[in-house]
């Protein structure tokens, strides 16, 4: 296995290689609208330090040492870029590299400027009806299986929902070598109600656990969780910790019935308090 990372992170300690990658400051990349409607161009604002390179350099050159001979795997990222610019898709059109390189973020043409998107205002849904049809008379749903509506004899062993919900301060675990996102992965999040029943107070630190495995954390107690539901934060550096594991030690390895996807936010789990 081989892993492109900028710190040595937990998954990185099991790479037969280790690739040193570089990082957002040291590339150029284009960034897509997530969550508003602009397009913007990032140069390297300083040069690759050491042997770093970007993931498009290494996986370019994968490419090509493997055998593969298509003209795409010899373009720049400035080719790769005015080619997805010219895709003649509408939310593009008068985009260019050479204006992003002057105006570095430009807005989608999503609407007519100074007016809101609304894109489904007056429906244009695809389906019969223009409408949002969500076909919910036909749905058979099936609760998960370790869910407060799945199967009753393993909530009476393992009563709470178990959530792992990303940090504030956190990029997955890029940053977990950071004392700060290790104190704040540490603790696990539990409402008045259920910290109550089971005599635990906060700074109390606590056993959580299933029949997959167990984890020890901090008791943080208030409103940040519904009763009946408990939060770790995630995603802390395995290797840093008292126990050394985090939440995957709780987590199933299954796949969802639709779409395969993972099933870790279907977890049921105990709480009890172990000591200081």
């Amino acid at each position: 296995m081989f892993v492109l990372e900028h710190f040595q992170t937990d998954t990185a300690d099991y790479a037969d290689i280790l690739l040193p990658a570089t990082t957002f400051l040291e590339h150029t990349d284009l960034y897509f609208a997530y969550g508003h409607y602009y397009l913007q161009l990032a140069r390297p604002a300083v040069e690759p330090p050491g042997e770093t390179r970007s993931n498009v350099d290494v996986f370019r050159a994968l490419a090509l040492r493997m055998g593969f001979d298509d003209p795409c795997f010899r373009d720049s990222e400035d080719d790769m870029m005015r080619t997805l610019l010219n895709s003649g898709h509408p939310f593009l059109e008068g985009i260019t590299l050479d204006r992003l390189d002057r105006e570095h973020s430009i807005r989608l043409n999503v609407s007519t400027p100074g007016t809101p998107y609304l894109p489904f205002a007056e429906g244009g849904f695809g389906t019969p009806s223009g409408k949002c049809e969500f076909g919910a008379e036909s749905l058979d749903y099936a609760p998960p299986i370790e869910s407060r509506f799945g199967d009753p004899d393993l909530r009476k062993s393992y009563p709470l929902e178990f959530i792992s919900s990303k940090n504030d301060d956190n990029m997955n675990s890029t940053f977990g070598h950071r004392a700060a996102a290790d104190i704040e992965t540490s603790i696990l999040h539990l409402h008045p109600d259920d910290a109550g029943t089971r005599q635990i107070q906060g700074g109390d630190r606590v056993r959580v656990f299933n029949a997959r495995g167990t984890l020890l954390l901090k008791a943080e107690i208030g409103d940040m969780v519904a009763p009946g539901v408990v939060r770790a934060p995630s995603v802390r550096w395995a290797k840093k910790a008292l126990d050394g594991r985090n939440a995957n030690a709780l987590t199933p390895d299954r796949l969802c019935d639709i779409g395969g996807g993972p099933a870790f936010y279907s977890c049921l789990v105990e709480v009890e308090r172990c000591g200081d």
